[in-house]
């Protein structure tokens, strides 16, 4: 977690902004980030040359995941005060988080001229030495550190990961000796220490750390798999297989845990547990050249060739020089009866070998004497970044889209909003809500419940019914409808009213209204059947569908929405400046896996209504979807700035750029 003094606030500001400035500083300091980005909104709204508002509202940025977002307003901190110390360092900080290393040290390098005497800078250079593997400065950044700061039990901790980099590990364990002994109740020290041990063969030792650190934090995940992959090195697989447990337990999709606990599985027999977690493995990230390799060895020692085919030619398709790929492969293909393949494939097999040899390359997959089926270790070649080192972030989860715009039924004819929040306005819609003979408000609301319907029938029935004209009295009948769960009779209503021919030039243009419900219950309707069979409609990050599962197939029936596109395309049509009419286009087309409709939709909603989060959101989730990670991840940022709160913990999985020491 980022933290920082919350500096004195120069009272110069009227008192409107120093409450929202106050408010959000304590909330900072509370850990509410997401109350303290609302306030500092406010403020920044208020006043746009406060670098100090811009800076704490990326520190909230920052502990909530959004590393971009927190670095924009970093920027802007510095802009405003090209002489701002810790703006410079808190830049360095988001940059070295993306891998910009030579940027973060150019910005520590100007921090420490305007204030040399502050130790937290040579930290924090200290850290971003180590991550550029420039241990020896890294050391000596500690060094100072440390000498200014005896008492920080995490300079030791980083100082002797470097120094286990320079291969110093006797020095190393006298470190994390001394950060154990100036924090006993922290588990990194024992964490770090245990691995060592494991590093130098006393596993003994390490488990016992392992043990310490689990006693002192039972939901440490590191400590339970560290400590498993120490039990399988001592053959004792039931305990290892305990931890495993454990990790999933707490982290249902971490693929590395996944793929060891297969392994494990197969090693004691139980193939089709060991096919289970590597289909997952593969659905979670399915571009692993060792998760096919080693589901094709399961299926080999099942006798299913043909399956070990296919995933041997998918493991060469991503790793093309992969001979003990291919020699596998020239197996199956024998037992298959192809003969002519099976022998084409063992000498291409033979050549990439000798190509190996010839060249030493240390590593290759065409080395076919390493064992590919071992067990992993987070810094093993499983991890690294030719085979997506976000591996152990990823997470086999569904993210929902925000969901689709319509008029309900309302308490009052009020907004709803404040006034100093972005608040959209349009003249059509302020005059078919203040016109409404009952209370309607827009809204993006995600289910088919609706208010009590009394106040419907009072109007609809009362002495005065006769002057509401007949296609809004169907509209507000549906509505009423929808609010007793009676979809079938809500449709009925809206089709009266969307194929009425009114002459008043407003009343036609009220008639996108008409069609946009109808399309969103429609589509609701649709998304109700689904949930009925489990096959609710959700975007899935991971691809999972793009991929063959072999043992338990996952059968999702697909969804026709092209009548909710229509009333909505036929919507937008009759009114085009309507931005939640774009969005919920935006929705449709990506359910129906027209993606880049869905993106132009969404664009021409934030057009036309640059405040509108769920929009960001929305959009950013399929950029990702699309590979398009840098410019989703940005949308997401803004999203949260508008306050999607959601945004946060996407962006918590998909947009950061951890590195584990």
């Amino acid at each position: 977690m980022l933290v920082t003094l919350l500096f004195a606030w120069p009272c110069q500001a009227q008192y409107d902004k120093d409450v929202f400035f106050f408010r959000g500083r304590q909330a900072l300091a509370d850990g509410k980030f997401s109350t303290a980005i609302d306030n500092f909104n406010t403020f920044v709204r208020l006043d746009t040359t406060d670098h100090w508002a811009f800076f704490f509202r990326g520190i909230a940025k920052y502990n909530l995941g959004d590393v971009r977002g927190a670095q924009k307003d970093f920027n802007t901190s510095v802009r405003l005060n090209p002489v701002f110390t810790s703006g410079y360092h808190y830049r360095a900080i988001t940059e070295s988080r993306f891998g910009d290393y030579e940027k973060a040290l150019e910005d520590l390098e100007r921090a420490i001229s305007l204030r040399p005497g502050y130790e937290g800078l040579y930290f924090s250079r200290g850290v971003t030495y180590f991550l550029s593997q420039q241990f020896d400065k890294a050391v000596d950044d500690f060094d100072r550190y440390i000498r200014k700061q005896p008492k920080d039990p995490a300079a030791y901790l980083n100082r002797g990961a470097s120094k286990l980099f320079l291969a110093d590990t006797v020095m190393a364990m006298a470190d994390y000796n001394k950060a154990i002994s100036l924090d006993r109740r922290e588990p990194e020290g024992y964490l770090r220490r245990g691995r060592l041990y494991a590093l130098m063969g006393d596993y003994a030792a390490a488990i016992s750390d392992m043990d310490k650190a689990v006693s002192l934090d039972s939901t440490n995940t590191f400590a339970y798999f560290n400590r498993a992959l120490m039990y399988y090195e001592q053959k004792d697989y039931n305990a290892a297989m305990t931890d495993l447990n454990t990790v999933l337990r707490y982290e249902p999709g971490n693929a590395l845990t996944l793929y060891n606990r297969s392994l494990i599985h197969a090693q004691v027999g139980n193939f089709e547990a060991a096919l289970d977690d590597m289909d997952r493995v593969i659905n979670i990230n399915p571009r692993n050249v060792l998760a096919y390799f080693n589901r094709a060895s399961f299926f080999l020692q099942m006798e299913r060739w043909r399956d070990a085919l296919e995933d041997y030619d998918k493991a060469i398709e991503l790793y093309p020089d992969f001979a003990k790929a291919y020699m596998n492969r020239a197996y199956a293909e024998n037992m298959l009866g192809m003969k002519r393949a099976s022998e084409r494939d063992y000498q291409t097999a033979r050549q990439k070998v000798r190509e190996y040899q010839a060249q030493s390359a240390s590593g290759s997959f065409a080395d076919t004497t390493r064992k590919y089926s071992s067990l992993l270790a987070l810094d093993a070649e499983f991890a690294k970044k030719d085979f997506d080192d976000e591996l152990l972030q990823h997470r086999d989860i569904d993210i929902r889209l925000k969901p689709l715009y319509k008029f309900v039924l309302a308490a009052d004819r009020a907004p709803g909003q404040t006034t100093l929040r972005t608040r959209y306005e349009n003249p059509l819609i302020e005059k078919f809500s203040a016109e409404s003979p009952v209370p309607v408000r827009i809204t993006g609301a995600d289910t088919l419940r609706g208010p009590e319907t009394a106040l419907v029938e009072e109007v609809l029935y009362g002495e005065n019914s006769h002057r509401i004209p007949q296609e809004e009295r169907d509209f507000l009948k549906a509505l009423g409808e929808i609010g007793g769960k009676r979809f079938n009779g809500a449709l009925a209503y809206y089709d009266k009213a969307v194929d009425a021919q009114p002459a008043e030039k407003y009343r036609q243009m009220y008639q996108a209204f008409y069609l946009m419900n109808r399309g969103v219950l429609r589509a609701e309707m649709i998304d109700f059947i689904a949930s009925m069979e489990n096959n609710v409609q959700t975007l899935s990050m991971d691809d999972k569908g793009t991929v063959r599962a072999r043992v338990k197939e996952n059968v999702t029936r697909t969804y026709d929405y092209s009548e909710a596109i229509a009333d909505m395309e036929a919507a937008a049509a009759r009114v085009q400046d309507i931005p939640y009419i774009h969005f919920n286009l935006g929705n449709l087309y990506c359910l129906s896996s027209r993606l880049v409709e869905a993106i132009d939709s969404y664009t021409r909603a934030v057009d036309l209504y640059p405040g509108m989060g769920d929009a960001y959101y929305n959009r950013g989730l399929v950029l990702i979807y699309l590979k398009d990670k840098e410019k989703g991840c940005i949308d997401l940022s803004h999203a949260g700035e508008l306050g999607v709160q959601e945004a946060y913990s996407v962006i918590s999985k998909y947009c950061e750029e951890e590195r584990n020491d």
